[in-house]
């Protein structure tokens, strides 16, 4: 969604780092760190919405989205610049990652212009926030396969079921959704992609307790919920199409550090720290090829970013190698989490209850969110399968079949 056709020159970017490092430098630790120490959550968002206004006063929110709709128009190689500093920080930005990642950007592209107007600048300023209500209790790595039911009332439609999964659907003010309009057809095509007003009479929001204890997941229910087909996104059946773009846009969301955990050079700094057999742990073999492994990993991960980044900057869309990083990332996190809780002994398996998981290892190793939102690796792995590597496709029984009847 880029007002920018042309990918900015070297010194260009060079120069918009400097300005975002000194812009950071000059006011996140207002909003990060110590300032965040002791808050309930209620309280963190409210940081976080004030944190989400000064970016975009400062044209630091919405980097790529457009100027008219509250947008900094800029590229997305400015825009993974400045997330790459701002994570540098701990601040209260979770809260806002779904929503102006996925929802609001499908939104830009497919709502009426009005709509647009009227729902791209408070989302950009953290006023509003947006949930994707993708998974459901019976097709969490199968979107195809799901049951929410939306059949025709008048103007409109009526939606009836339930979704999993729904990050922050106890905050969102919108949400985006796909819903089964003809259960007739096979079971790609009978779908239809909507989004919702998250406050309507029929939707009702629990929470999903975590082993990490975030309050983040949610399942929501769906009792006769009105939406005006004016809130459709895309045409009726096309649902599933909408929703890989979505899908897309969440695998090239992830930043070549993963955002979800410690990086690389926090587990360095621990291996330099730490002892094996009274001797530096960075010594160790397994952990230099650990090391080792994961820098090659990153630098080859980071190529295939550039190359679609590239593809997003001259207007086209990159290719299912976005699969590959995001399978990557996440089992690298995982793997890096269960070394460095290793080589902490006894102090590794306690997790500080305040404590974020892009600075605490054992809270990031537990959490295997990256290995299942957006896709979970064995779904990636088919897709490497059949679009990467040209393979057949797994022996689906149900393909050409009415919904119904499979």
């Amino acid at each position: 969604m880029s007002e920018i056709d042309s990918r900015p020159a070297a010194a260009d970017l060079e120069a918009y780092r400097a300005d975002a490092v000194a812009w950071l430098a000059a006011n996140a630790p207002d909003y990060s760190g110590a300032a965040r120490a002791g808050l309930t959550v209620a309280q963190d968002i409210d940081l976080g919405r004030a944190w989400q206004r000064l970016k975009a006063d400062a044209g630091y929110a919405g980097i790529t989205l457009p100027v008219r709709y509250g947008g900094a128009g800029r590229s997305e190689l400015e825009k993974i610049i400045f997330c790459e500093e701002e994570m540098r920080y701990d601040l209260p930005v979770l809260y806002f990652g779904v929503s102006l990642g996925n929802p609001v950007p499908i939104m830009l592209r497919h709502a009426r212009e009005e709509d647009r107007a009227r729902l791209g600048p408070p989302a950009i300023r953290g006023e509003q926030i947006w949930c994707q209500l993708f998974s459901e209790p019976s097709a969490g790595t199968d979107l195809a396969a799901l049951r929410l039911k939306a059949e025709r009332r008048g103007d409109g439609w009526l939606l009836n079921g339930q979704k999993v999964w729904t990050s922050w659907a106890q905050i969102a003010d919108w949400g985006v959704l796909i819903a089964r309009t003809d259960p007739t057809l096979p079971k790609h095509a009978g779908l239809t992609y909507f989004y919702v007003d998250m406050k309507s009479p029929g939707i009702t929001v629990r929470p999903i307790r975590r082993l990490v204890d975030d309050p983040d997941l949610n399942e929501v229910f769906f009792d006769d919920v009105y939406i005006p087909d004016t809130q459709r996104l895309g045409a009726v059946g096309e649902g599933f199409k909408v929703a890989i773009e979505t899908l897309m846009i969440e695998r090239y969301a992830v930043t070549d550090d993963s955002g979800y955990g410690p990086p690389l050079e926090a587990f360095l700094s621990l291996a330099r720290e730490s002892t094996i057999n009274d001797r530096p742990a960075l010594e160790d073999g397994e952990i230099r090829a650990l090391v080792a492994q994961v820098f090659i990993e990153r630098q080859g991960l980071r190529s295939i970013h550039r190359r679609a980044i590239a593809e997003l900057a001259a207007g086209r869309a990159p290719g299912p190698e976005g699969a590959i990083r995001k399978l990557l990332l996440g089992r690298t996190r995982q793997r890096l989490g269960a070394a460095a809780i290793d080589l902490l002994g006894a102090d590794g398996v306690r997790m500080a209850p305040d404590a974020s998981q892009l600075r605490d290892f054992a809270r990031s190793w537990m959490d295997p969110s990256l290995r299942i939102a957006g896709g979970t690796d064995e779904v990636l792995i088919n897709t490497l399968a059949e679009r990467v590597l040209g393979l057949p496709q797994d022996f689906r029984p149900d393909k050409g079949l009415p919904f119904n009847q499979s």
